[in-house]
């Protein structure tokens, strides 16, 4: 058995009209607010990403273009005058690897025979720089 040395008495309550519809008007008004506020952050945090670039093409076509004059002293560069200069790099590369791969001095010197055989066996970028850098 329980120890409780009262009885159970009972409590009173008095219910006010006006205080119960104010409480539960302001719980609703509360409510919706506290709904219309996450749903607005949700959305903001939502689209914000999904409309970035479209706000971003907005600002563009808002703003007019740039248009930057060459320099009068330097030509517009045609793609194949481009390529004519591409080309002469690599021949000038091609001709120091060829110097190199004949110089007798390179043959006595292990990190020069290294890289060459790696721009023989693979070549790119590190490997003629490489030979560039330890062959004479």
């Amino acid at each position: 058995m329980p120890y409780r040395p009262n009885p159970r008495r009972p409590l009173p309550i008095q219910l006010n009209a006006v205080q119960l519809t104010g409480s539960i008007a302001l719980g609703v008004w509360l409510g919706f607010i506290a709904i219309a506020l996450t749903c607005w952050l949700a959305s903001r945090l939502l689209f914000s990403e999904q409309l970035a670039p479209v706000a971003e093409a907005v600002q563009q076509l808002a703003k007019p273009p740039v248009v930057v004059q060459p320099a009068p002293d330097t030509p517009p560069q045609s793609p194949l005058f481009e390529r004519y200069e591409e080309n002469l790099r690599k021949n000038e590369q091609q001709q120091r690897l060829d110097q190199a791969r004949s110089n007798n001095r390179n043959l006595s010197n292990p990190k020069c025979q290294f890289w060459l055989q790696q721009d023989q066996t693979a070549p790119s970028e590190k490997s003629r720089a490489n030979v560039q850098q330890f062959c004479d």
